[in-house]
C-alpha cells in the first residue's frame, strides 16, 4: 500500500519498499506454496504489524465506542463493500481452511472517532495485491472512503498519511523483479483523500530494460 513528489515518508518507506521487493523473489522460491501468505510490512501508527490470515469467524461490523479498534471481520465488510469489484470478490477466497489473503492494519488516517482500517486484498499464491480500502467509521459503521484496484499494488499508514506503492513492470518484467515502482501519498482533507506527493523508484537499469509508466503517473 506515498508520494508524488521528491518529498514524503523516508526510513520508514524504504524498508517497506525493499520488503515488497523481497516478497516477490521469496514468492519465486515457493515458500508460499504451504498455505496463505499475505505479504508486505511497513509502519503502521498502532493496532497489529499485520494479520497474516484472518479467521472466519463473524464478529460485529459496528466500531467500537471507546476509539479503539473494534474486533471487525474485515473479509465480510470487503464483501459486502458495493465499492469493491466483483473481480476482487471473487478473488477473496480462504487460501486454507478458513484463512483468507488479507493484510490489515489500524491507525489515524482521518481524524475520525475510532482507527481507520486499511485492508489490502492480496493472492493466496504470490501475495500479489488485488485492491487496497480504506474504512472510516461514521456513525457507528465502517465506511468505504477510499480504494485503488490496479494490481500490484499495496497501501500502508506512514506517519498520518496514507501511502500506496504500486509496481511498475517492463514488457518482459518476471513477477518477481519489476522495473520499479511508483510510490503515492495521500492526505486526507475535506471528507476525502487528495494526492500529496508520487515518486517513481527505477530499478531496471541492471536488467537494461525500460519501465512502463503507470496510467496514472505524472
Amino acid at each position: 500500500m506515498r508520494g508524488l513528489t521528491g518529498t514524503g515518508p523516508t526510513a520508514a518507506r524504504g524498508t517497506f519498499q525493499a520488503v515488497f521487493t523481497a516478497m516477490f523473489v521469496i514468492t519465486a522460491l515457493g515458500l508460499f506454496a504451504a498455505g496463505c501468505a499475505t505479504g508486505g510490512t511497513g509502519a503502521r501508527d498502532e493496532g497489529p504489524a499485520h494479520s497474516d490470515t484472518v479467521p472466519g469467524a463473524v464478529p460485529s461490523l459496528a466500531a467500537s465506542p471507546s476509539g479503539t479498534p473494534a474486533q471487525v471481520d474485515v473479509v465480510r465488510l470487503v464483501k459486502a463493500d458495493p465499492q469493491v469489484s466483483a473481480e476482487v470478490k471473487r478473488g477473496l477466497k480462504p487460501c486454507a481452511g478458513d484463512d483468507y489473503p488479507v493484510d490489515v492494519s489500524y491507525g489515524d488516517l482521518t481524524g475520525g472517532p475510532s482507527s481507520d482500517i486499511v485492508v489490502n486484498v492480496l493472492t493466496c499464491a504470490d501475495a500479489i495485491g488485488l485492491g487496497s480500502y480504506v474504512y472510516r467509521e461514521q456513525d457507528g459503521r465502517y465506511t468505504d472512503v477510499f480504494k485503488v484496484e490496479e494490481p500490484p499494488a499495496y497501501a500502508e499508514i506512514d506517519r498520518g498519511d496514507l501511502v500506496v506503492t504500486k509496481q511498475v513492470y517492463g514488457k518482459d518484467d518476471p513477477v518477481s523483479s519489476p522495473s520499479g515502482e511508483d510510490v503515492i501519498t495521500y492526505r486526507w482533507s475535506a471528507d476525502r483523500f487528495t494526492e500529496e506527493y508520487r515518486s517513481y523508484n527505477d530499478y531496471s537499469n541492471a536488467a537494461g530494460t525500460a519501465p512502463t509508466p503507470s496510467p496514472d503517473r505524472r
